[in-house]
């Protein structure tokens, strides 16, 4: 079994809209559809502060993306990278597809300049949690909003 990285393209769209689906299925969290659309096409905007998306491939089926992002930091001079939405369709947990995605975007990342990749998960995600604890150091930070 071969994993292929690669960056979402336009022949994409119903692989990366059902696999976005499931990931906000799994978080019990519905988009309308005017959300979905825009976040396809902000995918494919010009400008270094607008988010892109890898895939995960097996045998030709997509079973995981990513979305991630470039930002600006008051604490370097190269900015952040933060990395939004990880998912990998429930057949292909444990075969190493979150692990390449997250280093798709660290290579990304490094081709920028940018060190420092960061992301989040609930607090109730132990399947991700086990994978990002071999993968990446947890600050210990705490999330707020205003929502």
């Amino acid at each position: 079994m071969s994993i292929e990285i690669r960056p979402v393209s336009r022949d994409d769209h119903s692989r990366w809209r059902n696999l976005w689906t499931e990931y906000l299925n799994f978080y019990n969290t519905k988009l309308p559809d005017n959300v979905f659309d825009s976040s396809w096409e902000r995918l494919f905007a010009e400008g270094e502060f607008e988010p892109r998306c890898f895939l995960a491939m097996i045998d030709g089926e997509a079973v995981g993306l990513v979305h991630y992002l470039f930002h600006r930091s008051m604490w370097s001079l190269e900015g952040n990278c933060y990395l939004q939405d990880l998912f990998t369709s429930q057949a292909a947990r444990g075969k190493g597809v979150g692990a390449a995605l997250i280093d798709a975007v660290k290579t990304a990342a490094a081709e920028r300049g940018v060190a420092n990749v960061y992301w989040m998960t609930h607090e109730t995600n132990h399947t991700a949690q086990a994978l990002y604890n071999r993968v990446a150091r947890r600050t210990g930070f705490i999330e707020y909003d205003l929502l």
